[in-house]
This record gives structure tokens, sequence and C-alpha cells, in this order.
């Protein structure tokens, strides 16, 4: 089974903001005085629906699904999600039918992912990513670099307890400067 990451990060290595915040991504905010003036070049999706036309089902914890929740719509309709939760208890009312709930070793829920047919998993959100690629989990990664210093705050990677050798698979550049990279673990 493939367990992919699929992400954008600030060019020093940020996926938010340090209180969560994502309105340094193009079209977070399409009323910027950027945005107004046609300034704000689009990189369209980054491939990111034919990535998604791939994955079975999303892994993600619960502060990105909180986040996703102040989303204006459901960004993952029709796709399996588990969100990974020690405190979550029952899902949401805004939630149910959307999500499942899953606290336990991630381990055992690639197990039981794969043993239920599933053939791509996509990881998302900065913990669930770190301890993914903590047990040696993760098999690509694609990361879109945003031509944008934020100087601080939740960065993609965390403390290692050794090397992970990447093999860079391609590298595209879209308008505005983004970049993205993929590589197989």
């Amino acid at each position: 089974m493939k367990i992919s990451i699929f992400i954008a990060t600030s060019l020093d290595g940020f996926i938010a903001r340090k209180n969560g915040d994502l309105d340094w991504l193009p079209g977070s905010n399409p009323e910027s005085p950027e945005a107004a003036a046609g300034d704000v070049e689009s990189p369209g999706d980054g491939g990111y629906k034919d990535f998604s036309d791939t994955v079975d089902c999303i892994v993600m914890g619960r502060n990105t699904v909180e986040m996703v929740m102040a989303f204006p719509g459901w960004p993952y309709e029709g796709k399996r999600l588990v969100v990974l939760s020690n405190t979550l208890k029952e899902v949401p009312s805004k939630l149910i039918g959307k999500i499942e709930l899953y606290s336990g070793s991630i381990v055992e829920l690639v197990r039981k992912l794969e043993s239920e047919g599933c053939k791509r998993l996509y990881i998302d959100g900065g913990k669930t990513i770190q301890s993914f690629l903590d047990k040696g989990l993760i098999t690509d990664l694609t990361i879109t670099t945003i031509p944008v210093l934020l100087g601080e705050g939740i960065p993609l990677f965390g403390k290692i307890k050794e090397d992970i050798k990447l093999k860079h698979i391609s590298t595209t550049e879209y308008p505005g400067g983004f970049v993205q990279s993929t590589y197989e673990v």
C-alpha cells in the first residue's frame, strides 16, 4: 500500500502559522488587496485533484480536522477520512457520516485499512505526518513550496531518529514561483 504526503510549505518549511492560520496560502483570502489587483498568480490546484483521485482514504489528526471544519465547504466529499484522536470520543455533529475516529497504534491502523482493501492513504497534518514518518510508514512525499517566508510557525518536519533517505522523482514549477517536488522514501 502507498502512504503519501501531499502538502504545501512556506519556503522556510512551515505548514501553518503558530496559531494554525493558513492565510499565507494562495487562494486562502480571495479578498486580499493582491488578489483584488490580480497580482496573485495561481498554480491551479497544483495536481491535487489528480493525486486525490488515486487516494482511498485520508488520515489526519484532530487539530487538522478542526481547522478543516472552518472551511466554507467540506473538501473531502466522497472520501473516507479517519481522524486520529485520543481525546475525541464521539464524532462532532456536523461531521457525522463524514469522518471516523481512531485511537491506537498507527501501525495497526495501516494494517486494518490495507486489509479492508485500501491501496493509497493520504496523510495530512503536521503531527500526523511526523508520526507516520517516525514509524517508517510513508512511501512518498509531494511538497509544494510557496514563495513566502513566515519566520515561525508549525514545521512540516520535527525531530527524527535517523536520516530518512529520499529518491527524487520529479519537480514541477507552477506560476507564481511555486515549486512542487515528489520524492520516494
